[in-house]
């Protein structure tokens, strides 16, 4: 049985429905980049960056292909095309005890899909500062 906080990413993820982010992420959460070399600390920054990545992945044949599930962590496997680019990935998430999360890390491969990732998330993430 998946946790309510790993249903409630899927929800938006198969949705593109960032709304219910502020409830799901812990006030201290923290958000790990592929392409970001420093932890990004907060809600708001983590809520930034998940939700630049929700729209990044809308309508790119985003699946996860395999979880791996315990009581309060999961590894998420996933598959997608961005620009022709086949990505392969890896989410580890963590929550607490009110399921809300607290530790998002993406994990890309290969390079290529890295440098696409890279490219896409920051149009979205200054698209989203100028808004």
């Amino acid at each position: 049985m998946r946790a309510q906080a790993i249903e409630s990413w899927h929800k938006v993820m198969a949705s593109g429905d960032v709304s219910i982010l502020p409830d799901l992420l812990h006030e201290d959460a923290i958000f790990h980049s592929p392409v970001v070399h420093t932890p990004q600390m907060g809600k708001a920054k983590v809520m930034m960056y998940l939700s630049a990545a929700a729209t990044v992945f809308d309508d790119t044949q985003f699946t996860y292909t395999r979880e791996i599930i315990g009581d309060d962590h999961a590894m998420l496997e996933f598959t997608s095309v961005v620009d022709g680019v086949e990505i392969n990935g890896v989410d580890i998430v963590a929550w607490d005890e009110n399921d809300q999360i607290t530790d998002f890390k993406v994990m890309v491969r290969p390079v290529k899909a890295v440098n696409k990732l890279w490219e896409k998330m920051g149009e979205m993430l200054e698209l989203q500062k100028s808004a």
